[in-house]
């Protein structure tokens, strides 16, 4: 799954947001997109990425496991359609990514919002993978145990 830790959308305000740190009455965040600070206050609506999902035909699929899905079949280029594009291109993009989608729930705009932001931590270079990166430190963790001498 990609790892959206800290990574937010704020409502009426383009693009995505990553926490920077917690001001007296606000938290200060960095456009993905411009690189610029700004407070964010708790009466905008803001929404952790992480926390959003996808409703599906069984379990709503977290938001990190469709960008995963993205990553994979893109091989971690940027997908084939832009959020610009038709919304029978985009539906039918949507449908080889995630065919249990639900079609009554599931908007065109949602699918759009989804590529997207896909984008955008693409172009920042934030898509990460959590496993890779969690096989990656067990792997480090069990060299560092075998690599150690014994006492007897």
């Amino acid at each position: 799954m990609i790892d959206l830790k800290e990574i937010l959308a704020i409502s009426g305000q383009p693009g995505l947001y990553k926490m920077v740190k917690h001001a007296k009455n606000s938290i200060i965040v960095e456009s993905l997109v411009t690189g610029k600070r700004m407070p964010a206050y708790s009466s905008h609506k803001i929404s952790a990425l992480e926390d959003i999902a996808i409703f599906t035909e069984g379990e709503d699929i977290l938001l990190g496991e469709v960008f995963h899905r993205i990553y994979n079949k893109t091989e971690g280029n940027p997908p084939p359609v832009s959020h610009k594009a038709s919304a029978n291109e985009i539906k039918q993009y949507f449908e080889e990514i995630l065919p249990e989608y639900d079609k009554d729930r599931v908007y065109v705009s949602d699918m759009k919002r989804v590529i997207q932001w896909y984008n955008i931590l693409q172009n920042a270079d934030m898509l990460k993978v959590k496993e890779a990166e969690e096989e990656q430190n067990n792997s480090e963790s069990e060299n560092q145990n075998t690599d150690s001498p014994k006492k007897n």
